[in-house]
């Protein structure tokens, strides 16, 4: 008669079904390792409400200099693999690219996978912000590409200078921050930074920014919390994760 004192919480699904930031196309990056892998967190993406994947490899100089050519081949292993277990998940991908060199050279190049509508997801180095930031979000706009700054909650050297983040969002560039942030993976400043993106209303895509198993072990703690039932609250028809197409 007291099993209810023992009840586990029930988990809140995520608030968006596509999801525009994982690393689980196979072999290519520092996410999953192979097909068997990428498909195994899929299942577990799926269990969270997640319907569709628009994946986003590293494109990072000198470590994951990925193009179309190099995660063409990976993405068809990942959906035979899907195949083989009746899985008929859509997954597509685009890129996370690193503002440096390279960056540059495939932009020149012609050489950029955008998502639907023709956003761009880029990131800023973890060491401090590029030096081009503001000149790089214009032009891309004028490119005609519409800039996403992946999890800008991370990158601390804006933490103490919140102004930056109104500016550059001002500028054009949308942000999208991780439920891994969220859920405090990263860290308490972190999660309280993204809190604060949220409630300034600087917030317009979320990203699981899924890797590995033990990333999802900590989404999947997240989503039997407080903290995600209000996030949820927040944040559920505000973001733009669901209107690409």
């Amino acid at each position: 008669m007291l099993d209810f004192l023992f009840k586990k919480k029930q988990p809140v699904s995520l608030w968006f079904d596509t999801d525009i930031h994982c690393h689980i196309i196979p072999g290519i990056d520092d996410g999953a390792r192979n097909a068997a892998m990428s498909a195994d967190l899929i299942e577990r993406m799926q269990s969270w409400g997640i319907r569709r994947i628009i994946a986003s490899p590293h494109v990072t100089q000198e470590t994951f200099e990925n193009t179309p050519q190099t995660i063409a081949p990976a993405l068809d292993a990942l959906r035979i693999e899907l195949t083989n277990r009746g899985n008929d998940i859509k997954v597509t991908n685009s890129a996370e690219y690193r503002i440096d060199e390279f960056f540059a050279s495939q932009l020149e190049a012609g050489n950029i996978m955008p998502y639907p509508g023709n956003y761009i997801l880029i990131e800023n180095s973890f060491m401090q912000e590029p030096w081009n930031l503001d000149q790089l979000i214009f032009d891309l706009q004028v490119q005609g590409y519409k800039p996403i700054m992946a999890h800008p909650e991370r990158f601390s050297y804006y933490h103490g200078k919140r102004d930056r983040y109104k500016t550059l969002h001002d500028a054009g560039a949308l942000f999208q921050i991780n439920i891994l942030s969220l859920s405090g993976y990263y860290g308490k400043q972190e999660k309280q930074v993204a809190e604060w993106l949220i409630e300034n209303n600087l917030v317009d895509f979320n990203g699981t920014d899924l890797h590995n198993h033990r990333h999802a072990d900590s989404i999947e703690a997240y989503l039997t919390s407080k903290d995600a039932a209000k996030h949820s609250r927040l944040l559920a028809g505000r973001i733009l994760n669901n209107s690409l197409s």
